[in-house]
């Protein structure tokens, strides 16, 4: 059975003795829900991987509680490396550097980089630093399953397959961290998250965009695989300008909707209210210029609609710039090839 605490210092406690014991704890982080174990320890991190479902090619991140833990699990920074540190640590950044010679391979997916943050969410600095030990924490859900932005998601998830739960309350930024690697020549996005491309760019100039899964082998980091963060019911997005997006979910919702299906429909406020008069289970986001909101309640939004089991999710982008390219990731992934994106003629007809 799966023991639920209060973050507190007796909860943290409990739970940093559980993890040098060789146990799970799922615990809150500013991004999403990690579920934790030691992350030099190949037993531990066995356990992990076994509780997810997860591939072994699919690596995990490595959490520290400070700066100065680095030597633990990788080399000497280099200097774009240490920029990014002292800039953007504590944070939603997580960095794929060289792999250190304490770090199991289990974790590094067989590849010699390791992917490395230090999170801003106090729980979890100070759970990491009582542990110990470099924490790594993949999401705390089902593998390829929505990710949990609070205890009760990962219950549902991982009730009776871990150790015990920190409940600290929802996450707040509600999408996982950026991936950047710095391994190769220029640093290249592989994950957008809490850290923009845009700020990225500010410091350090040049980023390549990446993010494709390896097609044989270990992946270089997480979230790279085209179907992740998926509900249980059919998810299509739609890329497009606004009004052409809110056409398309009216059109396919009318088909859906005539063939005897379900249909829930994922969108921000404005659209809501713009397609009520469909006989569709409507799901707000938040208004759509305000894309943090949005990302603060993607998942719990996508949880609570795939839970009344529609046949259909219908969704659309809010664009790519900030955390929107954030949210266009996850959902696209989500769909899992399930995405049209309209041409200018397309939208014209849809208008």
């Amino acid at each position: 059975m799966t023991k639920v605490l209060p973050a507190d210092a007796a909860g943290i406690r409990e739970a940093a003795a559980t993890l040098a014991a060789g146990g799970l704890v799922a615990f809150p982080t500013e991004t999403v829900y990690g579920l934790g174990g030691d992350a030099l320890s190949t037993a531990a991190v066995a356990r992990i991987f076994a509780a997810k479902g997860r591939p072994a090619e699919d690596p995990l991140i490595v959490h520290l509680a400070d700066l100065a833990d680095l030597p633990r699990v990788t080399g000497a920074l280099s200097p774009q490396a240490a920029l990014l540190a002292g800039r953007l640590w504590p944070g939603p950044l997580t960095l794929v550097l060289p792999r250190g010679p304490a770090v199991p391979h289990s974790v590094t997916a067989g590849r010699e980089t390791v992917a490395v943050r230090l999170p801003a969410h106090p729980v979890a600095r100070a759970l990491i630093a009582a542990a110990g030990t470099p924490v790594a924490a993949p999401s705390a859900n089902r593998f390829g399953h929505t990710s949990p932005t609070s205890a009760a998601h990962v219950l549902a998830d991982l009730g009776g397959r871990i150790d015990l739960v920190l409940d600290g309350g929802p996450a707040t930024i509600g999408v996982e961290s950026t991936v950047l690697d710095l391994s190769g020549p220029v640093p290249t996005l592989l994950r957008p998250g809490g850290v923009s491309l845009e700020t990225l760019r500010e410091l350090l100039g040049e980023v390549a965009l990446g993010g494709r899964a390896a097609e044989a082998g270990g992946q270089i980091a997480p979230g790279l695989l085209d179907r992740h963060y998926a509900p249980e019911s059919a998810l299509h997005l739609c890329v497009g300008a606004p009004a052409a997006c809110r056409g398309w979910i009216r059109a396919q919702a009318a088909r859906q909707i005539a063939a005897g299906r379900r249909v829930g429909l994922l969108v921000p406020d404005e659209d809501a209210a713009l397609l009520a008069g469909l006989a569709a289970d409507i799901e707000p986001l938040g208004p759509a210029g305000d894309p943090a909101a949005i990302a603060g309640r993607l998942y719990a939004a996508l949880r609570a609609l795939d839970a009344r089991r529609p046949d259909v999710i219908l969704a659309r982008d809010i664009g790519d710039v900030g955390i929107a390219r954030a949210i266009l990731d996850r959902l696209t992934r989500a769909a899992a090839g399930r995405v049209s994106i309209l041409t200018p003629s397309e939208r014209r007809a849809t208008q």
